[in-house]
């Protein structure tokens, strides 16, 4: 071994340590620590470098993609020569064919037998006298086409990685590339550009300079002339083909390579730094010096990792799953978290977990009762045609073979009873969305009972059942609320137009255009119309139209922003029209009776409607608008046809004043009863519902539970909490035994009096001590460093003494 600090010499078996801390516990350890990662493509010479430095063959070799999975190969200088494989602990394989047969039966353990690749790593110990101790990452050679039952994607997925290993600025990379290829189309130095552009952690190898061209040599890459490198190249010459078949030994190869060297005119000069000797010395040195770089900032994030789990640990360290006393204490903790946070979500609270994205809880109840509750009401009322139709109907049916002379109140009545009874269906509906909430609300609470399943299943099962027993006295409530609405009309409630003032506004308002009951230029109905009166190029083209209280004004198109005109309804009519043939649909017209012009320089606005529905639709409409039909003055004669006489009937004056007055006296008590209802509704949820629950949770739910016989099965932990405080606990030690190494590292390399450091085998504890120390020389200082040990081979491996 190159002479040096004995001390800086043991930080690569320490890392070896760290490595097995984190392999061994099973943690996905996001630390990464210091190696070197060989990379290079097919057939370059990668597993021959690695084998030189071993002095074995040991790696599986054939055509393709032979190395599947990543092989971490920690070479550890000892006295005996065997290997160990970590999935193998405590067994020693002493023959290396018997490792190379134990790489290919893990290789294909995880990946098959179809030429497959796989991530998750193999750990390989190798104890040689002839190694130096170096821990490199053998990595798949790089490809370009698929073979066998490869996927097509092979070359990307060995390219993702490779990069996942080089990407890493702990990892020094070893570009291997054959010296009788294009250096600049070498793959290996390619993707270590990519990974580190500024060449701080690439070292070169040079293989199969031996198979160069006669006059051809590599003097000026191994004199870092062609693509500098900040680390450098090394030359080395691998076994042949013919070498490897015919089991060539590796010594007489390296001697081999070491006469190669010798007697090459070009390389003679520099054969010192050519070579598989020199290179293992060369990487022993340089991942010796990177770790000794990045043992600082290492040490800063393990703590910060640590500091991040210790709070999250806390209540793990003394946890004892099977222990009654805590089962009960952490019950009584849910149950209690549960009733703050179902208090929290009902009735909001400032605290860091309020949900910023969307409404939820109380705050989306309320929208129910203030915005959605009265939508679905206005969203029920009937077609004006239809109402005004029944209205007829009704003083018709009352009046029988009499003519009426004045306006029947039970006609009011039969009406306004069908219009509250359908006051059921959207009162229920709230219900039933308030209910959804309630459920959504109680399942978010719950989340946090996942670590005991059970419990969190019952709990939720108990809440939920006693929502749906309130919903059901709910929905009674509510239907007996309707039900007192039916029960009697209060016509003298102070809010009520009444029979006379509905009668008189009638009258004026046929006589003068006036609008009754109407918030100012209120919007009655929009949709599409045709106008038939503006020429020949305008005649049967579509505009937007909308209908208010006060006005007509027709747009280009839905859109609503290219406004055509606003035409006032002030004193206007409405007559139907005969179609022509130079019309399409149904049509009526707007008039002024006085004979002055409606529009521009025309008398009437001639409209049409597609269908005849769609004309009945529109002239309800601008009956409630206040725009009347003319008189008509032919007396008709009987047995024209019962279309004919209801056409008839519709614009008896007299009838429609009747029915004007009953729908202004419904328009006023239904107002009367919806304000009621939307009023009352959510009342009647929040009392016996919403609230309710909320007394229920913080006063019987730990009741309830307890009634259930099964308490201390419900506390079973579920095997997905089970794993995440295990792995918890876990990374926590890892970490804790990671930085307890690290100071270690401290002691040897800086402490005075420090002794050896050992490297246990996968079949030991890290923990565990030599069974000899040695004291330093009675000489040396307590400050220095030990000697350096006498040459073939290390001594026993020592525990550093702790201060």
């Amino acid at each position: 071994m190159s002479a040096g600090n004995y001390g800086m010499e043991q930080l690569i078996p320490i890392m070896n340590r760290m490595q097995d801390v984190f392999t061994q516990l099973g943690v996905s350890n996001n630390i990464d620590l210091p190696q070197i990662a060989v990379v290079g493509g097919q057939s370059a010479g990668k597993s021959s470098v690695l084998e030189n430095f071993v002095g074995k063959d040991f790696l599986p070799r054939g055509s393709g993609i032979v190395t599947r999975r990543p092989l971490i190969l920690q070479l550890i200088n000892g006295p005996t020569e065997y290997g160990e494989f970590l999935h193998c602990k405590g067994q020693k394989f002493m023959d290396f064919l018997s490792i190379m047969k134990e790489i290919e039966d893990e290789t294909d353990r995880v990946t098959g037998a179809n030429k497959g690749i796989s991530n998750l790593p193999i750990n390989l110990r190798v104890y040689s006298p002839h190694v130096l101790n170096i821990t490199l990452i053998d990595l798949p050679g790089l490809t370009k086409l698929a073979v066998g039952d490869q996927p097509t994607d092979i070359g990307d997925q060995i390219k993702d990685m490779i990069m996942t290993y080089i990407c890493r600025e702990t990892c020094l990379i070893l570009a291997v590339t054959p010296a009788n290829t294009d250096l600049a189309t070498s793959d290996a130095l390619q993707m270590a550009r990519e990974a580190d552009p500024e060449g701080h952690r690439t070292i070169g190898v040079l293989t199969k300079l031996d198979l160069m061209d006669e006059g051809t040599d590599a003097k000026d890459i191994m004199e870092n002339k062609v693509i500098p490198l900040r680390r450098g190249y090394v030359a080395v010459v691998n076994r042949s083909q013919k070498d490897i078949v015919g089991k060539k030994d590796i010594k007489m190869a390296n001697a081999a390579e070491r006469k190669f060297f010798l007697s090459h005119p070009s390389y003679r000069h520099m054969a010192d730094r050519c070579g598989t000797v020199f290179l293992q010395k060369q990487l022993n040195q340089q991942l010796t010096n990177h770790i000794r770089e990045t043992l600082p900032s290492l040490r800063d994030k393990l703590q910060r990792q640590m500091l991040g789990l210790e709070k999250e640990v806390a209540q793990y360290k003394h946890f004892q799953p099977n222990d009654p006393s805590i089962k009960t204490k952490a019950m009584l903790q849910m149950i209690q978290h549960l009733q703050q946070d179902f208090e929290r979500a009902i009735e909001g609270s400032g605290a860091d977990g309020v949900n910023t994205m969307e409404l939820s809880g109380g705050a989306k109840i309320n929208r129910l009762f203030h915005e959605r509750f009265p939508y679905e009401i206005v969203k029920m009322e009937i077609d004006e045609k239809v109402l005004r139709k029944e209205i007829a109907f009704a003083i018709r049916n009352i009046h029988g073979i009499r003519v009426g002379l004045f306006t029947p109140d039970m006609a009011f009545e039969a009406i306004v009873k069908t219009q509250i009874g359908r006051l059921r269906e959207p009162s229920l509906k709230c219900i039933d969305l308030v209910v959804q909430e309630l459920t959504n609300v109680v399942r978010a609470v719950t989340e946090k009972m996942q670590r005991y399943p059970r419990l969190r299943e019952e709990a939720e099962r108990i809440i939920t059942t006693y929502i749906r027993e309130k919903e059901q006295a709910c929905k009674e409530q509510v239907m007996l609320l309707v039900d007192f609405q039916l029960a009697y009309m209060n016509t003298n409630h102070e809010d009520f137009i009444g029979f006379a003032n509905a009668s008189s506004d009638s009258q004026n308002a046929e006589n003068t255009g006036k609008k009754l009951g109407k918030v100012t230029n209120q919007v009655i109905r929009k949709g599409y119309m045709a106008i038939n009166n503006l020429g020949i190029t305008a005649r049967n083209k579509n505009y937007w139209f909308v209908l208010s209280s006060e006005s007509l004004s027709w747009y280009k198109d839905g859109e609503e922003k290219e406004k055509k005109f606003m035409l006032p309804l002030e004193q206007l009519k409405l007559r139907d029209l005969e179609s022509s043939f130079m019309s399409r649909g149904h049509m009526f017209a707007i008039y002024n009776p006085e004979g002055r012009n409606v529009f521009k320089d025309f008398k009437t606005l001639d409209l049409s409607c597609e269908t005849q529905d769609d004309m009945d639709s529109w002239k309800a409409s601008f009956l409630r608008a206040g725009v009347y039909p003319e008189k008509q003055t032919s007396e008709g004669t009987v047995g024209e046809g019962e279309e004919e006489g209801e056409r008839r009937e519709s614009v008896d004056p007299q009838l429609e004043r009747q029915v004007e007055t009953i729908r202004n006296l419904v328009d006023s008590y239904m107002k009367i009863v919806t304000t009621s209802c939307k009023d009352q509704v959510p009342k009647i949820i929040m009392f016996l519902m919403v609230n309710d629950a909320k007394a229920f949770i913080n006063g019987e739910l730990l009741a309830a539970l307890y009634s259930t016989g099964d308490t201390q099965n419900m506390m079973e932990e579920s095997a997905d909490e089970a794993l995440k405080r295990e792995e918890m606990l876990r990374m926590y030690h890892a970490c804790k035994e990671a930085l307890n190494i690290i100071a270690e590292v401290s002691n040897v390399t800086l402490g005075g009096g420090a002794s050896k450091m050992s490297t246990p085998s996968y079949g030991q504890s890290n923990a565990a001590p030599a069974p000899a120390r040695r004291p330093p020389p009675p000489s040396a200082s307590p400050r220095l460093p030990p000697a350096r040990p006498a040459p073939g081979g290390l001594p026993p491996p020592m525990v550093p003494q702790r201060r």
